[in-house]
């Protein structure tokens, strides 16, 4: 498998229900990490690898809702499917205000099952692309000196040069000046994009 391959964990106390599931999984191209336990699943997993879980509602020890609360208690981002034997409307609800994407019942169709695991996947690249921008959009905001952070702030806020260099103090050139160093360390052209970054690492 290469390197950036999602795998998808799942895990079930049922051993056949963990190798047909593996086998549907794998042959469509899924590296897949079977776990009979959540125990076992806190053992092996591996946050910073992208993919999803495929999770049985009920388990020995801790269950499906348990295990979901351990990471999102972890502040673990793991996009989530559950799939149990037992499902009603009112634990399918519950699941899906948590966060879950989808919740199955045994016996799934591999169709709904795939299309889940999809979804699962496009959420799971999505939250993964926000993080590294927002952790870039950090670094770039921690290079600034305190001068240029009064200046973006004004900037964002819609000021002109004008209006900041009374505001500050100081001369408007020297605003040019801070203006221009700001927004080459942010690695920006307009002031539309530096918004952009700036809303991004304020909501997230």
């Amino acid at each position: 498998m290469a390197a950036d391959t999602p795998t998808v964990y799942l895990v079930d106390d049922d051993a056949g229900v963990l190798i047909a599931l593996s086998r549907l999984l794998g042959s469509v191209g899924y590296c897949v990490q079977p776990c009979i336990s959540a125990e076992e699943f806190l053992e092996c997993h591996d946050p910073d690898v992208p993919g999803c879980a495929v999770l049985d509602l009920h388990l020995p020890g801790m269950d499906g809702f348990g295990l979901q609360d351990n990471l999102a208690g972890a502040t673990s981002d793991r996009p989530i499917i559950f799939l149990t034997g037992h499902g009603d409307i009112p634990a399918s609800v519950k699941a899906i205000k948590a966060g879950a994407i989808d919740f199955l019942t045994k016996p799934v169709e591999a169709p709904a099952l795939l299309a889940a695991i999809s979804a699962a996947l496009v959420r799971d690249l999505q939250v993964r692309s926000d993080a590294n921008q927002r952790q870039s959009v950090e670094c770039r905001l921690a290079s600034l000196t305190a001068r240029e952070r009064e200046v973006l702030s004004h900037v964002v806020a819609g000021r002109l040069n004008k209006q900041i260099a009374a505001e500050l103090g100081i001369a408007e050139k020297t605003i040019k000046v801070h203006r221009g160093r700001m927004m080459e360390k942010m690695d920006v052209q307009t002031v539309a994009e530096l918004v952009r970054l700036v809303t991004l690492y304020e909501t997230h």
